[in-house]
């Protein structure tokens, strides 16, 4: 059937045009309100503009169609469309029902898909820039590898939404249920996720910078190496979550719950923070100069994070799990990890002072239970090989500060 021969058809009142061939016809502009589609074929046609409000497309195929700005808000039990490779920029598709549709690879750049049900539906690598979700239902929704930047996602559905590889950048997800989702590796930076339900979410390694996690709920949720630098967590509940190596630099927690359960409180001023620091490249002379970085733990009581002697010798200060990032104790029951964490602090306060590894000369371990030291010793050993180990004592001692499990102080000695 050619494009002359259903207009006419329709401007007669017909409306039944289930499995007709409409592949490549162009319905530019064309008025087909509530018409029914049902199986047809209209792979490749032109329908810019066009309105198909309230039709019926059930299992219509519009694969790499063009519906650019056209109206197809509020279909009718539309289920099981192919959308694949289709042009749908600025297409209204509110109120739609199309569940369980394939939208792979489609452009639906500033679409209008609020109230819409597309649970179930498949838009893996689908351009999705400013699209409006508002309310949507996204429940089981694949959205792998789609690009999602500045979309509004405000109150929609997404329990059980496939997000790997997607690209969420300044989004708006307020106030959703996202709770022990699998967000990893993905970017979120500048996102708003305002008083959102991430109750045991995964964001290992995720891009949160500058996101608005206000008031968010992130108990048990997972931050492991996530960035974020710049983010907003005031009065975020971060209880029990886990946010060994994540980045907070410039982070807003006023009034956040920390993960041992306590309110944020800073430990230093800015100002006091980092005064007398030593630079990178800076050649030290002095007989006595005082390292300081702020990647590493403030000290807590009368001594500093380490001492430069002679110009040459560097004595570093015991070192416990302390996240500098958060100034709390991490991973209170996992010896292996709060060693990793003192290797960190570790290492920071030695970069600062133009050393690494390599350069330290003597150790003291000083362990709660001497049972750990095998696990201590293996995470030791990936810093420090046995043909330049540098000589080390290791003891167990009745207690250690804020009763971590593991302490370790260094000398070492500077590069000329």
């Amino acid at each position: 059937m050619d494009a002359e021969e259903l207009l006419r058809k329709y401007a007669a009142g017909e409306r039944n045009f289930r499995s007709v061939n409409l592949r490549g016809v162009d319905l530019k502009g064309a008025n087909l309100s509530g018409i029914d589609l049902t199986s047809a074929d209209l792979t490749g046609a032109n329908l810019n503009d066009a309105n198909l409000c309230k039709g019926l497309l059930q299992s219509t195929n519009f694969t790499r169609a063009s519906l650019t700005s056209a109206n197809l808000s509020g279909l009718l039990e539309s289920s099981h469309l192919n959308f694949s490779w289709a042009d749908l920029t600025s297409a209204d598709l509110s109120g739609a029902i199309i569940n369980s549709s394939k939208f792979s690879n489609a452009s639906l750049d500033n679409a209008n898909l609020s109230d819409s049900n597309l649970s179930s539906s498949n838009l893996t690598e689908a351009s999705l820039r400013k699209a409006n979700f508002g309310r949507a239902n996204l429940s089981g929704t694949n959205l792998s590898e789609a690009n999602l930047f500045g979309s509004d996602l405000s109150q929609a559905n997404l329990n059980s939404v496939i997000f790997k590889d997607a690209n969420l950048q300044g989004a708006k997800i307020r106030g959703v249920n996202l709770t022990k989702q699998d967000l990893s590796g993905i970017n979120l930076a500048e996102a708003d996720l305002g008083a959102a339900n991430l109750r045991g979410t995964n964001f290992r390694k995720a891009c949160l910078q500058g996101t608005n996690l206000e008031r968010a709920d992130l108990q048990e949720a997972n931050l492991m190496k996530a960035n974020l630098s710049g983010a907003t967590l005031k009065k975020a509940d971060l209880t029990s979550a886990h946010v060994y190596r994540a980045s907070f630099k410039h982070a807003d927690l006023t009034g956040a719950i920390m993960p041992d359960g306590e309110v944020y409180k800073p430990i230093a001023c800015e100002m006091e923070v980092g005064k007398q620091q030593a630079s990178l490249g800076k050649v030290i002379s002095m007989t006595r100069q005082v390292i300081r970085t702020d990647n590493a733990p403030e000290p807590v009581g009368p001594y500093n994070q380490a001492i430069a002697a002679s110009g040459q010798m560097l004595f570093v200060a015991g070192q416990i799990a302390i996240d500098p990032r958060i100034g709390q104790v991490v991973y209170t029951d996992d010896v292996k990890k709060q060693t990793e964490q003192v290797i960190a602090n570790l290492e920071a306060i030695l970069k600062e002072a133009g050393a690494g590894f390599e350069d330290v000369v003597k150790t003291t371990v000083f362990l709660a239970d001497m049972n750990d030291f095998a696990a201590v010793n293996g995470i030791y050993a990936k810093y420090f090989p046995e043909d330049t180990a540098p000589a080390r004592a290791c003891v167990e001692v009745s207690r250690l500060p804020k009763d971590v499990l593991v302490e370790i102080d260094c000398i070492a000695v500077i590069p000329g």
